[in-house]
């Protein structure tokens, strides 16, 4: 079903018909309080001229209307009222009419029995509301008294009911046309826009920005997700591609430095001391690409799917890291100390923090000069642990602390290491809801910070 169609079936269409069947009600509901409002005039009309029929002078019947001194105000809307004697005769009657002129003779209603009701047409074709009622005379015999109430007022009363409530029905069910056609074309338009930003989502088109939809309702909401996401993988896309040609170039160096080693190797004959060298050359650049490579699919790793986080001891990962770096720190004349307490619980991926971990160390023991220290330090900070690892080498310039976090940047652009070490660091702590970043310290060296949330991804932010 359209969207248009849905909306004049369920907005306009149900509705109206609602209050069609309401208004329906409505009307016999006020019809019949109209006529219960007649039939309860009669009744007290009758009350009065039974009780009183027979005072006046002689005990001869009377009706009180005749001689009452508002006759003239209550006649346009008061019941006739007719009296018959036992016989059938008509006696007198309220006001003076024609004979038959409101029916026939009624069938006498014996005393005691409650008065009846009917409804009959006039002699002008109105129709009216007659009560018969059975009085019992002091001298004897039974007389038949009458009350006749003309429903042509009320009668109008319920046509003009049902011709304003029409009108009315009618009216509000081309507001309600209008207004659902306006909103399905208004629909119909969004979605239409959505349906095309969908499209070349489909396609492979990410379009940038913000959504130019009105905002404050779900489609906008959905809009601008869509384009927040469009804009994501846009980065995203960016960033993978930037990082592909980087490594392509970052490949490509290495492959070319063996490819020269071999050729120069094989060009003429060399002795074994050449061939070693050469081939102690080419092992150096393939321990560089299996490190990049290592690296790259550490980053790659870092993108598909979710961790699964267990809750364990962060000091004995970084332990366990710390006594892995000691055997190369040893070989360079630098020793790693560990600070911080006995246990620190933490819900992280520990292979992941593990693989961090020894990328600060590495970083840390490739610039740290022979005979100092490395410092690693785990401290507790409110709902977060914060390690940091702290070198006495030549430190990280002010303009490069942020920027050693991307992909394949280097301080020294001839300097060794693949320049994804702190990039894979940086991930890590992003997967975890942490941050990573390089802290001001007095004296030479530079000290990295990987920070991450106790309870596990998602659970704390950050501090900035």
């Amino acid at each position: 079903m359209r969207l248009a169609t849905r909306l004049w079936l369920l907005g306009a269409l149900v509705p109206m018909a609602g209050l069609l069947v309401t208004l329906t009600l409505a009307a016999e509901f006020f019809e019949a309080w109209l006529a219960r409002s007649v039939d309860r005039g009669l009744l007290s009309q009758a009350a009065v001229e039974s009780v009183s029929l027979f005072d006046g002078p002689g005990g001869q019947p009377h009706l009180h209307m005749l001689s009452s001194a508002l006759e003239k105000e209550v006649r346009p809307f008061a019941p006739v009222a007719e009296l018959f004697a036992p016989d059938g005769q008509r006696l007198v009657s309220y006001p003076s009419s024609d004979e038959g002129a409101y029916g026939p003779t009624p069938a006498p209603n014996p005393p005691g029995e409650p008065p009846r009701f009917e409804t009959v047409k006039g002699a002008d074709g109105a129709r009216l509301r007659q009560l018969t009622l059975g009085v019992r005379a002091p001298a004897g015999g039974v007389y038949t008294l009458r009350l006749s109430a003309s429903l042509a007022q009320q009668d109008s009363a319920v046509r003009a009911f049902h011709g304003v409530t029409l009108a009315v029905a009618v009216l509000l069910g081309v507001v309600l046309f209008g207004l659902q056609t306006w909103q399905a074309r208004w629909l119909a338009g969004r979605l239409d826009q959505l349906r095309g930003l969908i499209g070349r989502l489909r396609e492979g088109v990410l379009p940038g920005g913000v959504g130019k939809g009105r905002r404050g309702d779900e489609v906008s909401e959905v809009e601008g997700a869509l384009h927040e996401a469009s804009a994501r993988l846009n980065e995203a896309r960016e960033a993978q591609e930037q990082l592909i040609a980087r490594a392509a170039h970052e490949l490509r160096t290495p492959l070319a430095l063996m490819r020269t080693s071999l050729d120069l190797a094989l060009w003429k004959e060399r002795d074994a001391q050449a061939l070693r060298e050469a081939l102690e050359e080419t092992r150096r650049e393939v321990e560089r690409l299996s490190a990049l490579a290592g690296n790259l699919l550490d980053l790659a790793s870092f993108g598909r799917g979710g961790w699964e986080v267990r809750a364990g001891d962060l000091r004995e990962v970084v332990e366990d890291a710390a006594a892995a770096a000691r055997a190369e720190a040893e070989g360079r004349g630098v020793w790693v100390s560990v600070e911080g307490p006995e246990s620190a619980s933490c819900t992280f991926h520990a292979s992941s923090v593990r693989q961090a971990v020894d990328n600060l160390l590495a970083n840390a023991l490739r610039y740290a000069p022979r005979g100092t220290e490395i410092a690693v330090r785990l401290e507790r900070e409110g709902e977060r642990w914060r390690l940091s690892v702290r070198d006495r080498g030549p430190g990280i310039p002010a303009e490069h602390r942020e920027s050693v976090f991307q992909p394949f940047h280097r301080v020294e652009q001839k300097g060794a290491g693949t320049g994804l070490g702190l990039a894979v660091v940086q991930e890590v702590a992003k997967r975890h809801g942490g941050r990573a970043w390089v802290a001001e310290v007095q004296g030479p060296g530079a000290e990295v910070v990987l920070e991450l949330p106790a309870e596990g991804p998602g659970t704390t932010t950050a501090a900035a």
